[in-house]
């Protein structure tokens, strides 16, 4: 017997942060769930599992229109041409108080009720299937607690949406630990919302198989669900199924041999080259490039970013722009000179030094600067807002935290080429 554990699908979600960048290719991303469940429900036939199961979270939430309801009947149908069912329950994204429009699902998909826990029986395979959905987003109420016994001598699989212990990261719904779940006497516990592939465990099995797709730079590396094998004497195996088919990925780039913008842009392109060579050519790849290092150029760079964005959109779509795009770049360089020896000259970088390190507690000059910088702060766009995190401390009237901010890479600048 197998069959796949899936979660934390998201349907038609929103990439996240897309509106802020005009040359992201927001029509190719907004597909990519759709094409990763796709893909999904073509292993399962290719396969010939036995059942699906999804754990949670197959909605990102309310549906925009009916769209998103058609497609999933429409890959539903063909896993029920295959004679595949599976097993369904929600989660708090699609929990039943979010979900206002619905439609009647094929034959071949039962869901697990909302109001208790209830089992699904396949006599066949003397497998039993416990599970409850989600009636509110926010329960926080233990829902393992409530789940049956386990039925003697048959395959018992918990179906489960929960933040479980130690994942902090996560909002806590559905609480419970590792050692009730254990307790339970089941054979498998089928997980869902944790978004990060884990197993916790395996006797009994306690699986995360992570989310379908990554969907922002903070949910890098492989996606997918898991295969499950099993026979007379229990659980076999459990393999993952990789399914994505765009890939998040954070880069570190050393800038510390750079001199020139030049030299920056040539060492971001040699890293994409690397990210291209370790990503199959199946996928796409989305990168935020982070630059780092002490180092002369440091200086070079500043008032560049924007200038240096272009520079690495070019390099990107050099090597293919339907196979990568760069997010975002950001820079976390360092001068060469630190504070103590440029207070050491004997110039006019050394009063500037001397200056800024005692503007921000210069109350009329902070009162100054924001009287001719928040007028047009106020009419930037809001997605430039967004983007840029310094914007909002003007908005704020943070002042002193920009002058901290932009003394070391000021000095940098005009200490530059020495």
């Amino acid at each position: 017997m197998k069959f796949i554990h899936a979660a934390d699908i998201h349907l038609d979600s929103p990439l996240q942060g897309l509106t802020a960048y005009p040359d992201a290719p927001a029509d190719s991303l907004r597909t990519v769930t759709r094409e990763a469940f796709s893909r999904l429900v073509d292993v399962a036939i290719e396969e010939a599992v036995d059942f699906m199961v999804i754990a949670g979270d197959l909605y990102d939430g309310n549906w925009k229109d009916y769209n998103t309801g058609h497609y999933f009947c429409r890959e539903m149908g063909r896993l029920h041409r295959a004679d595949i069912p599976v097993y369904l329950l929600y989660g708090n994204h699609d929990a039943e108080s979010e979900m206002t429009r619905k439609l009647i699902l094929p034959n071949n998909v039962q869901v697990f009720e909302t109001r208790k826990a209830s089992t699904f029986r396949l006599e066949s395979l003397k497998v039993a299937l416990h599970g409850r959905s989600f009636r509110e987003a926010a329960t926080t109420e233990n829902l393992a607690a409530s789940y049956p016994e386990p039925v003697p001598d048959w395959m018992n699989i918990g179906v489960l949406h929960t933040a479980l212990e130690g994942y902090d990261a996560h909002a806590r719904y559905a609480p419970c630990t590792l050692a009730e779940l254990r307790r339970k006497g089941y054979d498998y516990w089928a997980l869902g919302h944790v978004h990060e592939h884990a197993i916790l465990g395996q006797e009994p099995w306690v699986v995360f198989p992570g989310n379908l797709q990554g969907r922002h730079v903070r949910e890098t590396g492989a996606r997918g669900a898991v295969l499950v094998m099993a026979d007379d004497t229990g659980i076999r195996s459990v393999e993952r199924l990789l399914v994505d088919v765009l890939r998040w990925q954070s880069l570190d780039v050393d800038a510390t041999a750079a001199g020139t913008l030049e030299d920056v842009t040539r060492l971001t392109g040699q890293a994409l080259d690397r990210a291209l060579a370790a990503t199959p050519d199946s996928l796409r790849l989305c990168a935020r490039v982070t630059l780092q290092g002490r180092t002369v150029a440091h200086g070079e760079l500043f008032g560049l970013e924007a200038q240096l964005r272009q520079e690495v959109l070019a390099q990107a779509a050099a090597r293919g722009a339907e196979r990568l795009w760069v997010e975002k770049i950001r820079l976390h360089t360092q001068p060469l000179d630190d504070p103590a020896r440029l207070a050491s000259r004997q110039d006019a970088i050394a009063d500037l030094q001397t200056f800024l390190d005692r503007a921000p507690e210069d109350e009329a000059l902070l009162k100054s600067l924001l009287d001719d910088l928040r007028p047009l702060v106020d009419k930037a766009p809001r997605d430039l807002i967004a983007a840029l995190p310094v914007l909002d401390d003007i908005r704020a009237g943070r002042i002193d935290l920009l002058v901290r901010g932009i003394t070391p890479d000021l000095l940098a600048y005009l200490a530059r080429g020495e």
